[in-house]
């Protein structure tokens, strides 16, 4: 027997105490899918420029060494990653990482990703996958799917209905439902008059693009907000209240809330219930706000903490929400970061499993708020380390000392 396994046991009769079955916890772990985004290993500029310089209100800062300067090598440091990352883990395409020589955007479609197909299946994985509105001649006005040039707002439109096709591609092949998340970064710097006409743009491309009827069991399609970017820090198209309103008139997608994509005092895991209670399922993106800056790679804080635990406590929310992530970070090692992030959104959820919450739920209902607040407290020092020290074997990835191996 394994130290893992000894510690395991031990572990696994203190949680038992509180009702919590941590067998259970790892087979809901290891089954539950995460959603790694590609970008990290290469700071978002994809795999047709390697020089790219992003634009669209995105940034990655610093200089740390390693960004990969050509495909192989790319490809190499992304299996690098995810060889370090336990659990069902799917994989995030943006349309810039598709095969080939670079092409217009209005051009790119299924026949493009055979060899991210192919990678996917030798991995065993799914696949996501995201349309680029940005680091584009057509948007260098600021503006895409809400442009007033209508010749602009049609070419975006063409790449929305491609990248549909490209996630009902992965769906087919790879028999798991792709998302298909819709971002846009458009917006006004300043002061801004008419609020009304680029939302109203909005909606009908949005409704062109999601015309053509997929099986949900092969692509969904997703709309992500956010409060500001770089750029468009007066007013964004997409916020998150038209795209909630989006969502519930039209029922053609679902909503992606990016956790970096709001007020530093708003909470994600306090919006959660209000789309579970409604039926809803939400496409989550698990990032780091720092200030501004909304794409710092994820730490077991607080926030995440707070929203794994609304997504186990919801209503079907571990069916319904779906997992991802959303981060990049040129100032440390782009393999250790793109692992840290995807480990702490997986611990996170661990601990959220590992949360005696029908006790807790129980003594809500009985109205025994002292309960509640004891046992939420005394949970906390349980021993969830050796928990997922086991997980991790079990998985066939290092634990403590995965820096070391990747390193070494």
């Amino acid at each position: 027997m394994s130290k893992a396994e000894q510690n395991y046991r031990i572990a696994k009769e203190q949680y038992a105490a509180l009702g919590v079955d941590t067998d259970r916890v790892l087979r809901i772990l290891r089954e539950t899918p995460i959603s790694l985004h590609c970008w990290q290993i290469d700071d978002l500029t994809g795999l047709e420029d390697f020089d790219a310089v992003l634009s669209g209100g995105l940034a990655a800062t610093g200089n740390a060494p390693g960004k990969p300067r050509s495909r192989e090598e790319y490809m190499s440091n992304l299996s690098r990653a995810l060889d370090l990352i336990p659990g069902k883990t799917k994989l995030a395409l943006h349309a810039i990482y598709h095969d080939g020589p670079k092409l217009s955007r209005c051009e790119i479609g299924p026949e493009h990703f055979d060899g991210w197909i192919a990678f996917a299946r030798e991995r065993g994985i799914g696949l996501d996958y995201n349309p680029t509105y940005f680091n584009d001649p057509m948007a260098d006005s600021g503006f895409t799917l809400s442009s007033a040039d209508e010749s602009v707002r049609q070419f975006w439109i063409e790449h929305g209905k491609r990248s549909r096709l490209v996630g009902e591609r992965f769906g087919r092949e790879l028999g798991q439902p792709c998302i298909t998340n819709h971002w846009i970064p458009d917006g006004y710097k300043d002061c801004t008059m008419d609020k009304c006409a680029p939302r109203e743009r909005l909606i009908d491309s949005l409704d062109q693009i999601f015309a053509q009827p997929i099986a949900k069991e092969y692509n969904i399609d997703s709309v992500e907000s956010k409060l500001f970017g770089i750029g468009s820090e007066a007013y964004v198209t997409g916020s998150h209240e038209f795209y909630t309103n989006y969502v519930m008139s039209r029922q053609n997608c679902i909503i992606c809330l990016d956790a970096g994509h709001f007020h530093p005092t708003e909470s994600v895991a306090a919006k959660l219930s209000s789309y579970l209670v409604f039926g809803q399922e939400v496409m989550l993106h698990v990032s780091r706000p720092v200030r501004w800056d909304s794409d710092h790679v994820p730490i077991v804080d607080d926030e995440t903490r707070a929203i794994m635990q609304e997504i186990v406590r919801g209503r079907d929310g571990l069916r319904r929400v779906h997992i991802g992530t959303d981060y990049f970070d040129a100032s440390v090692d782009r393999i250790a970061a793109t692992v840290t992030g995807a480990r702490a959104t997986r611990r996170a959820l661990m601990l959220a499993l590992l949360e005696p919450s029908e006790t807790l739920i129980r003594a809500e209902a009985e109205g025994d708020l002292t309960r509640r607040l004891v046992l939420m407290e005394e949970s906390k020092s349980m021993p969830a380390s050796l928990v997922w020290d086991m997980f991790c074997e079990m998985e066939d990835v290092p634990g403590g000392d995965w820096l070391e191996r990747l390193r070494g």
